[in-house]
C-alpha cells in the first residue's frame, strides 16, 4: 500500500483536511463495511453485465447533492466551454445519487456507452481495452460523508459524474474508443502503460486553453473540487508525448505537471493521429523513452496507484 496523499489538502475554506491515512474513511468501520460490500458485487462481473441496483441511504444521497452542487459552481469558472454545453446534455440527476443501468440507458442512445461494474483496481487491457467497445468501468460507493470534498480515492461521483459528462458526447467518447481501439490490439505492458499515461494525462487530468486562460476538461478535474481551484497554478506545458514519459507524475496529491492543449478540438487530431496507427512497435518505431520500472494502473481502489479527490 502506498500513501495515496503526501501532502495535507485544503477544504473549501483553506482549513486543513490532514492527510488520507487520517480521512474518516479509514476509521470509520460501518462506511468501510458498506463500501466493501458494494464493490465486492464487481468480482467475476463480466463486462457489460447490468450492474445490480443500489439502495442508496438519505445520507448517501445528501453527499452527492453537496458534492453535485459544488463542482457545477466550480465548474463554471474552470471548466472549457464544450464540457460546460455536454454537462448540460448529461443524463446525472442532480438530487440523487443514480444507478449505473438509469445513466447508461441515456448515454447508450446519446453516444453508444454503457458503465460496466468496477470495485477497485482493473488491469490496464480491460479497463482501457473496453473502452473500444463501449464499456467504461465505474464503481458504485459514495464518498464519506464528513468530508464530502475531499475523497482520497474514485468514487461514484468521479465515475458517473465526472466522466458521464465526457460519455453523453459524441465528440469526448470518440476519443475513449480511440484510447480503447489502441489498447485492444496490443498485449504487452509498456505499450498498455504508454496508452494509460496518455489516457492520463488528457481525459483524465487534461486542460486547454481558452481566451488566453486554462481550462479543465479532463474528467479527474471536472469531478474534484480541490483540482478545480489548484490546477491553474500546475507546471502547465505543451502536450508531448516523450516529455509525458520521462515525467515521474504525482499518484499522491495535487498534480505538479498538466499537459494543455492550445485548443480543446486539437486534442482530437492529437489522439487519433498517435493512437489509431498504435502497436506493439510504436515506440521503437519514434524511438520514444523508456517508461519508469512501475507501470500505471488505470482503474484504482483501496491501497492502489491512482488518487482522485473530490
Amino acid at each position: 500500500m502506498i500513501d495515496w496523499m503526501r501532502r495535507t489538502p485544503l477544504d473549501q475554506h483553506g482549513g486543513r483536511l490532514g492527510a488520507a491515512e487520517e480521512h474518516p474513511g479509514f476509521a470509520d468501520v460501518a462506511y468501510r463495511r458498506r463500501r466493501d460490500r458494494l464493490a465486492a458485487a464487481a468480482e467475476h462481473h463480466p463486462v457489460g453485465s447490468a450492474s445490480p441496483r443500489v439502495e442508496y441511504t438519505e445520507a448517501e444521497h445528501a453527499t452527492w447533492r453537496t458534492v453535485h452542487a459544488a463542482l457545477v459552481e466550480a465548474q463554471r469558472e474552470r471548466a472549457c466551454r464544450e464540457v460546460l454545453r455536454a454537462g448540460e446534455n448529461a443524463p446525472v440527476p442532480a438530487d440523487r445519487v443514480p444507478q449505473h443501468e438509469e445513466v447508461s440507458d441515456h448515454l447508450e442512445q446519446l453516444t453508444g456507452f454503457r458503465f460496466t461494474l468496477a470495485g477497485g483496481i482493473v488491469p490496464n487491457k480491460r479497463f482501457l481495452g473496453a473502452m473500444a467497445d463501449g464499456y467504461f468501468h465505474a464503481v458504485q460507493y459514495v464518498r464519506h460523508p464528513a468530508m464530502p470534498l475531499y475523497t482520497p480515492e474514485p468514487d461514484v461521483l468521479h465515475d458517473v459524474f465526472g466522466h458521464g459528462t465526457h460519455l453523453c458526447d459524441p465528440w469526448f467518447a470518440d476519443l475513449y474508443r480511440t484510447v480503447g481501439r489502441a489498447a485492444a490490439r496490443v498485449e504487452s505492458r509498456d505499450a498498455l502503460d504508454l496508452i494509460s499515461r496518455l489516457y492520463w494525462f488528457t481525459l483524465e487530468y487534461g486542460v486547454a486553453w481558452e481566451d488566453g486562460s486554462p481550462k479543465a476538461y479532463g474528467a479527474a478535474l471536472l469531478s474534484s473540487y480541490g483540482e478545480l481551484g489548484h490546477f491553474p497554478r500546475a507546471d502547465l506545458r505543451p502536450l508531448d508525448i516523450p516529455d509525458m514519459l520521462r515525467l515521474p507524475y504525482e499518484v499522491a496529491g495535487y498534480q505538479p505537471v498538466l499537459y494543455a492543449v492550445d485548443a480543446l478540438p486539437r486534442l482530437a487530431d492529437f489522439l487519433h493521429g498517435f493512437l489509431d496507427d498504435f502497436d506493439e512497435d510504436t515506440c521503437a518505431r519514434l524511438s520514444l523513452p523508456a517508461l519508469p520500472e512501475r507501470g500505471f494502473m488505470a482503474r484504482p481502489g483501496p491501497g492502489g496507484t491512482l488518487d482522485r479527490r473530490g
